[in-house]
């Protein structure tokens, strides 16, 4: 694709790719700021290999917006360490534009999100992005991804802003112990009827099956094991980790929906897991 039809295209996705920005950012300013950095990286790197245009172009807005979103939380915390929070107040013109983009209750409620929550929920619920592209943005799995847009959703919808992972948490405990006393019965009420269980190619390689559908299929990969695992929060996501003699050598990311597990993702890829600050 040349140049002078890459512009055609990312012309074409402007509006999208602002939108996606100024939901992400709850700055119209920034949001203009990032989807000019995406044009210059876009045609800096060319098209070549590229499938799915649109999906490139919203993955590069996206990691722009999340890098800006992590540095202004690193910047946050800083500042109120140092407790010198100064919070620059909106134009009018911002106010105006936020209003009708986003509407200010719901910016409230995205203000209290983790970057990752924000994205995830922003790009799947509010553009009808796939997890599985939502995962390769947030370079997580797509059960972590999910998480993170389910607990966002909770808080959006109940403006609830508590920690999710209280919540989650005993029904990742309850699991372990049903796999560690071999209650089969007791895993399958705790997985959903559908649930998805997945395992990277570092995991399949160690002996794990690498895609099992159905609460049944998943209770038996379980069932008898996870003697050396605990829960774990995983780069904002509750999970578990397997590391006998503190050695780690897997993680699962979990997603739980309705007290249920619904997704499981066994991560064994020693970049990922470096990643996640769980190198051996």
């Amino acid at each position: 694709m040349t140049n002078e039809t890459l512009a055609e295209r990312f012309e074409a996705s402007r509006s999208r790719l602002h939108a996606i920005a100024v939901r992400l950012l709850g700055s119209t300013a920034e949001a203009d700021d990032a989807v000019q950095e995406a044009w210059l990286r876009a045609s800096r790197a060319g098209t070549e290999g590229v499938d799915n245009v649109e999906g490139w172009l919203t993955t590069i807005v996206s990691r722009i917006c999340l890098d800006l979103l992590r540095s202004r939380t690193r910047a946050a915390a800083r500042a109120e360490a140092a407790a010198e929070v100064a919070v620059p107040a909106p134009s009018p013109e911002d106010d105006a534009a936020l209003a009708d983009a986003i509407g200010p209750a719901l910016l409230v409620v995205l203000d209290a999100l983790t970057p990752a929550e924000r994205l995830a929920f922003v790009l799947h619920d509010l553009f009808a992005v796939p997890f599985d592209e939502v995962a390769a943005i947030l370079r997580r799995s797509p059960a972590a991804a999910r998480q993170l847009a389910s607990r966002a959703r909770r808080r959006v919808q109940s403006a609830d802003l508590d920690a999710d992972p209280v919540r989650e948490r005993p029904v990742v405990e309850a699991f372990l112990a049903a796999a560690r006393s071999g209650d089969f019965a007791a895993l399958v009420e705790l997985l959903d009827p559908e649930a998805v269980y997945r395992a990277d190619e570092a995991a399949v390689a160690g002996g794990a099956p690498p895609l099992l559908v159905g609460a049944g299929a998943v209770a038996e990969a379980f069932v008898g094991k996870a003697q050396a695992a605990e829960p774990a929060m995983l780069d904002d996501v509750l999970g578990v980790v397997v590391a006998p003699g503190g050695r780690v050598l897997l993680v699962l990311e979990v997603a739980v929906e309705d007290g249920r597990i619904v997704e499981v993702d066994v991560v064994a890829d020693p970049e990922r897991l470096a990643a996640l600050g769980l190198a051996a």
